[in-house]
């Protein structure tokens, strides 16, 4: 995603330079200090609030943790940096380079895919590997010597465009703002217009991911890679709304990068910004209550019983989580989940483990495809139970940086997509028999032969963790489900209409999940509170 028409007005505009007046300044509390809690303490305390960001856990940034041990760092959550000029946008509100806070470096070729071959895991065949590059031509040209015909690369070219045109309508009516609904995107400039119909119209609603896909390369590993442009937000490309397609565009477009020192060195940035900013950073304080006066937040209560008065909160928690627990008994909640349409993305079983030794066919980001995507799929996301031939996806950063594991060494991580967390899911059993699956699955697909023998150090987590750790809904890695041909792409939106001062942040709300999905939700949540207060819209409990 480009910075598109929307951000090039707002530099413009230099709204980091429109400091809230005295009257307009809010007291506010954003819970949770995740990627989208900091971007919107960020965010706000550059526009002169006064900010309160308060976590649960000993560190800021959420599922963006690191583990060091025995000489091995790994990235414990996300690990793939894509559209960096969402990270670029929130420092800019503070007038500060991102550069200065944070290294990125570009990875060229993006990923590289592994297919079955004879079932024994010898590479070398043309048809096992296939790796994604940005430039379209060029990867025309590897679908070509990959496939032995041009008719998946002229498909390839064809949905790039179309992604690319997805990508635009959505920077118009779907991103840089609070949307909860279609009515919501029609609501532009205030005035319903033909040319808005026409850009709905063109959205493809009704038809899914995997359609719109298939409809452009008939070859089913091409299409097996296309689809994972999608799995950002955790959903079946069967089940998920067209209009999501636009990923692919945004990854061709602006692509993936490396935070040097690992991911976790960007909310390391964000949070040296938010000091800088006045914000006060509380870690191991835990939000139990957002209190409320019926129509407003008046504050929040934590575990200890302490009261902390506000005039706004944003919740970087679960959407549904904040209002099944933090906001259980009011109307809102209850309100809330009779409407409640959202359920969990998917989950996972993350490997983390110590290698003595590298595998060279392996580039930063791999994926390891499954024979059969749609019975993976149907295992995952209908019959609620892990796939026996899994798609994983493996991340092996010392190609880019050689420190995250002892000389020739490799800190392999290993994420595999399950369902999210069921009342009959007991992974402390599940977990060693579907450890050995995940390794032999390697073993055939992708020649890490001997793999077993290599592991030093290993270290796991499981939907089990992820729901504990993170207070996600079920396990659930990326929040809600994209699913749905119509309505798929909407979460909740981020300014609440139901709770004066109350704003959602993160993955289980608009835009939805994924690094800069998350940070533009933080964002969002951040610009609708600071609207609302110039605006007198925020009345607050302590204006």
């Amino acid at each position: 995603m480009s910075l598109g028409k929307n951000t090039a007005t707002f530099i413009e505009t230099g709204i980091h330079n429109m400091i809230a007046a005295d009257s307009d300044r809010k007291n506010v509390i954003v819970v949770g200090a995740g990627l989208a809690g900091l971007s919107s303490a960020c965010v706000l305390a550059a526009r002169g609030h006064n900010v309160t960001l308060l976590d649960k856990n000993d560190w800021v940034g959420g599922k963006a943790a690191q583990h060091v041990a025995e000489g091995y760092r790994f990235d414990m959550g996300p690990t793939i940096l894509t559209v960096p000029s969402v990270l670029k946008r929130v420092f800019d509100e503070a007038g500060r380079n991102m550069e200065d806070y944070v290294e990125i470096l570009p990875l060229d070729p993006q990923w590289r895919c592994f297919y079955e071959s004879d079932g024994k895991g010898n590479l070398g065949n043309e048809n096992s590997v296939l790796d994604l590059v940005s430039d379209v031509e060029q990867m025309k040209r590897h679908l070509a010597e990959f496939t032995g015909g041009d008719i998946n690369g002229a498909g390839y070219e064809r949905f790039i465009g179309l992604s690319k045109h997805l990508h635009e309508v959505s920077d118009r009516f779907f991103f840089w703002r609070s949307v909860g609904g279609l009515a919501d995107t029609m609501d532009v400039g205030g005035a319903f217009s033909l040319s808005v119909l026409k850009d709905v119209l063109s959205l493809r609603m009704g038809k899914s991911v995997a359609s719109v896909v298939r409809s452009h390369v008939p070859d089913g590993r091409v299409s097996q890679m296309m689809d994972h442009f999608t799995q950002y937000v955790g959903s079946s490309p069967y089940a998920s709304p067209a209009v999501l397609c636009s990923i692919a565009h945004m990854q061709t477009e602006e692509g993936i990068w490396y935070p040097v020192g690992g991911t976790r060195a960007v909310p390391e940035g964000l949070a040296k910004l938010a000091e800088e900013l006045g914000v006060d950073i509380r870690t191991g304080v835990d939000v139990m209550r957002i209190e409320s006066n019926e129509k407003r937040v008046t504050g929040v209560v934590t575990a200890n019983g302490e009261l902390l008065p506000c005039d706004a909160v944003v919740s970087n928690c679960d959407a549904v989580r904040t209002y099944r627990e933090l906001l259980d008994g009011t109307d809102q909640s209850k309100r809330f989940e009779k409407s409640n349409r959202y359920s969990p993305a998917c989950s996972g079983v993350v490997l983390y483990l110590g290698l003595n030794r590298r595998y060279e066919q392996l580039l930063h980001h791999n994926f390891v495809f499954s024979k059969d995507p749609e019975k993976e799929f149907e295992y995952i996301y209908d019959r609620g139970e892990p796939a026996p031939d899994p798609t994983a996806y493996v991340c092996a950063p010392a190609i880019s940086e050689p420190d995250v594991a002892p000389e020739g060494c490799e800190a392999l991580y290993i994420l595999v997509h399950t369902p999210y967390l069921r009342e009959h899911h007991d992974w402390k059993k599940m977990l060693p028999e579907y450890r050995e699956v995940i390794l032999d699955k390697l073993e055939s697909c992708a020649g890490t032969k001997g793999i077993r023998d290599a592991i030093v150090y290993e270290a796991s987590l499981t939907p089990e963790g992820i729901h504990n750790r993170y207070r996600v809904l079920n396990g659930a890695i990326y929040g809600l489900a994209s699913h749905g041909k119509f309505t798929g792409a909407f979460k909740p939106g981020n300014r609440r209409k139901d709770l004066e001062g109350l704003y959602l942040a993160g993955g289980a709300a608009h835009p939805g999940p994924g690094m800069p999905m998350v940070m533009m939700s933080g964002w969002i949540a951040a610009d609708s509170l600071d609207q609302d207060a110039r605006g007198g819209k925020l009345t607050g409990a302590r204006s």
